[in-house]
């Protein structure tokens, strides 16, 4: 078995998809959809961000970041570089330099499952990353292996290399491609109606009649 596996990049999400997604909340989905969500330890670096684009799927044991540099060079403009650190929650794969050359990339953003470092200069780059949180501890050029747009598991969530990947302050949703604009306008739809709700709440209704708890819990009175 090489050290290295390495697959093409993915086939893109249409501008119009991503442009959907972008308007979906993650908890809208989460209303009725029960898988493709990651753990929610995976939060956002950077508040009030919402984005949507392409997976490009990494493994890299823990110690070791050789393949992500390589991978990269590999970004196109609308990726989300997604990260499997197979368990590792000690080594921070991702820092300043690696923000840098996915922006300059045109990558629209990175999830990592464990930790990253270097907050200030992710910040300074305005660069949306959802990780574990922060460490200090680095990973180095080991040359140990990884694998490249295969299967992996980020956050208890399978990623499919070209999966559409939602993010935004509630956490991350992973998509099949051929289910990603139907979810996003259902969900979009369902966002509109709630705000409708909402209007009517503030002018005096409640909540319950509108949603008929109240009437469930009269008739198990």
């Amino acid at each position: 078995m090489p050290k290295y596996e390495i697959e093409k990049m993915p086939a893109q999400l249409s501008a119009e998809v991503v442009a959907l997604l972008e308007q979906t909340e993650t908890a809208t989905i989460g209303h009725w959809r029960h898988w493709g969500f990651c753990d929610r330890g995976i939060q956002p670096l950077l508040r009030r961000r919402r984005v949507a684009g392409t997976a490009v799927t990494l493994a890299i044991p823990g110690p070791d970041s050789t393949l992500l540099h390589h991978a990269l060079g590999l970004l196109r403009p609308g990726d989300i570089l997604v990260v499997d650190r197979l368990g590792d929650d000690r080594h921070a794969c991702w820092g300043g330099g690696v923000t840098v050359a996915a922006k300059a990339a045109g990558a629209r953003a990175g999830v990592v499952d464990g930790p990253c470092t270097d907050l200030e200069e992710v910040e300074t780059s305005d660069f949306p990353l959802w990780c574990r949180g922060i460490a200090p501890i680095t990973t180095r050029l080991y040359d140990l292996g990884g694998r490249l747009n295969k299967p992996v598991s980020i956050g208890g969530a399978v990623v499919m290399p070209g999966d559409a990947v939602l993010c935004d302050e509630s956490g991350v949703v992973v998509l099949p491609p051929d289910e990603a604009e139907a979810e996003a306008r259902r969900a979009i739809a369902r966002q509109q109606a709630g705000l409708v709700s909402q209007g009517k709440v503030q002018a005096g209704e409640k909540l319950g009649a509108l949603s008929g708890a109240t009437t469930k819990v009269l008739a198990g009175l």
